[in-house]
């Protein structure tokens, strides 16, 4: 009973260490999530998409890359956006950059691990989304899709304002930006990854404190090998950006090279059995195929040349990993781990409640005459 006491005083102390690490740049990740969310409203988003071309593409990967969606609301998202008349190129970039990273994920980077880790890995989500986006638009004939017509759906309302409303062209004032801004960085988003990020931290613990650094130095230390075995865990995981960047920081902290933890970085959020089963349904087996062969080539690629990057420059990634974490004052680090327990709770009991009772105003509540 002592030495399961022991071992899960060990755990805990471990992965408090990591949110304590991780909880302020975390915060600041959310609240830039929700800049992005009122700032870029969907319809936007696909309106800019196009057709099938490289510009598409490109324009979709740029998009995805900073977009803070998870694994499980990037589906829905892009195919509406293939609804919407996007080719199956520019639909797959999409949905390969938006959950590989995100405003929230580099900066949780950049907390754990160290600034070239942070730059590349979004770099490398881009080069996939493009070389994927590419492959299909190359390889694939393009079936017609029908364009949806074109809807004045506002974001902000969620979706609770009446049909009637909903086709009026409408404005919601500083006051109200600013409160969707927080209620969708602080309840919504960071409901929809709490679970998953607690959990990849309750796992980086486990790693942290169980595996010892000369067992993964001895058989995954580097080499496509810890590669080809980082990417046989990610593909069938189900875990967000977020919660992925704990374990991996774990990883290299216990002799794992950054080019194999950014091979799991890539695959595990990128891909699913969830996510596979819906590509394969609406975009086809033959997208599904290059969906796949495309992220797990570009993957193990860019592992490679981020391990020969750490070597060029002679950095020793397990001397940087937290480094920066470190240069914040405790307290701000104590405040930042409450918030996001409180947060995580509240959104473990907001799933839990009636529908109705979480449903904000709507836009007539909020407006008298006609928005503009």
């Amino acid at each position: 009973m002592n030495v399961v006491a022991s071992h899960l005083s060990g755990i805990v102390s471990a992965s408090f260490q990591i949110l304590l690490d991780s909880g302020p740049y975390l915060l600041f990740g959310l609240l830039l999530a929700g800049v992005i969310y009122v700032s870029f409203p969907a319809e936007k988003i696909v309106r800019h998409l196009g057709k099938k071309s490289f510009g598409s593409v490109l324009k979709a990967a740029l998009v995805g890359v900073p977009l803070p969606l998870c694994s499980c609301g990037v589906v829905p998202t892009g195919l509406s956006i293939r609804r919407q008349g996007a080719s199956t190129g520019s639909t797959l970039s999409f949905m390969i950059a938006t959950p590989q990273t995100g405003v929230d994920s580099i900066s949780l980077t950049y907390a754990l691990l160290d600034p070239l880790f942070t730059i590349f890995r979004p770099l490398a989500a881009f080069i996939t989304a493009v070389f994927t986006g590419i492959s299909a638009n190359l390889l694939l004939r393009e079936e017609k899709v029908q364009e949806a017509p074109a809807e004045n759906h506002c974001a902000m309302c969620e979706g609770h304002e009446t049909q009637a409303h909903a086709a009026e062209v409408h404005h919601h004032g500083p006051g109200e930006k600013i409160s969707a801004m927080f209620r969708y960085a602080f309840i919504e988003f960071y409901g929809d990854i709490a679970k998953w990020l607690f959990t990849g931290i309750i796992v980086a613990g486990i790693v942290t404190h169980f595996i010892p650094p000369d067992f993964i130095q001895r058989h995954l230390s580097s080499g496509i090998s810890s590669m080809l075995i980082m990417l046989a865990v990610g593909i069938p995981i189900y875990i967000c950006a977020a919660g992925s960047t704990p374990i991996a920081a774990a990883l290299v902290l216990k002799g794992v090279s950054p080019g194999a933890a950014l091979v799991f970085l890539l695959a595990g959020p990128a891909t699913n059995a969830a996510t596979m089963t819906l590509v394969a349904r609406y975009l086809g087996r033959g997208a599904l195929a290059i969906y796949l062969v495309c992220i797990s080539v570009v993957a193990v690629g860019m592992g490679l040349v981020l391990d020969f990057l750490y070597g060029l420059f002679d950095i020793t990634a397990q001397a940087a990993v937290g480094k920066h974490a470190g240069m914040l004052p405790t307290p701000l680090k104590v405040a930042s781990a409450a918030i996001l327990i409180a947060l995580g709770l509240y959104a473990f009991l907001r799933a839990r409640l009636p529908e109705k009772s979480a449903k904000p105003a709507t836009c007539e509540e909020h407006h008298a005459d006609t928005c503009h």
